[in-house]
């Protein structure tokens, strides 16, 4: 499913994240930029020891929740890897709607500023953290959508969805959002 945006392509996919052949590649990291499990732990297993060796001398004091900052990709197939630390759910009245785009906002603007034209963006927080899928696709995409508006980069801004539930509630947001009449459609 796709929508254009500022002549910018915003897509969603069902996949593996590791395996995309883009400029960046979104990891959805803990503050302390350590590896863990999900999307943080196929990264880095993909991408070997070199993404944590990087990440431990640029950030010793890691990174705080809402924002990213960015590494190499190791043995990716992308160049970067974007290290986005999205919020723990906490019932909704902590900021974390806030925290998210902003997490996800600080990646693009990353992605921007080491030019790359592509990126691969998962689902942030919606995993141990708990954030229910529904209303963390409306927070990601209005984020995306906004930032493609005012921006019309990078040229391609694909979400990489795991599993087929993940797809579902992010192309219902999709076009929520973003209607096919208003946009081009794949």
């Amino acid at each position: 499913m796709k929508r254009i945006i500022q002549g910018a392509t915003l897509e969603l996919v069902q996949g593996d994240i590791t395996l995309q052949e883009v400029d960046a590649i979104v990891n959805a990291a803990n503050r302390s930029l350590a590896s863990g499990g999900g999307v943080d732990g196929a990264i880095h297993a993909a991408g070997g020891p070199s993404i944590m060796a990087e990440t431990r001398k640029k950030y010793p004091l890691g990174c705080p929740t809402g924002s990213a900052v960015i590494s190499g990709a190791g043995q990716l197939k992308a160049k970067y890897v974007i290290h986005a630390v999205g919020p723990v759910w906490r019932g909704g009245d902590r900021q974390e709607a806030e925290l998210l785009a902003g997490a996800y906002r600080r990646s693009l603007e990353l992605a921007l500023e080491h030019q790359c034209r592509s990126v691969a963006l998962p689902a942030l927080s919606t995993g141990a953290y708990g954030y229910p899928m529904d209303q963390a696709a409306r927070v990601a995409l209005q984020t995306v959508r906004d930032f493609l508006a005012g921006h019309g980069r990078p040229e391609l801004v694909r979400f990489v969805l795991y599993d087929d539930r993940a797809y579902r509630h992010f192309a219902a947001a999709l076009e929520e959002l973003i209607p096919e009449e208003s946009a081009k459609k794949d």
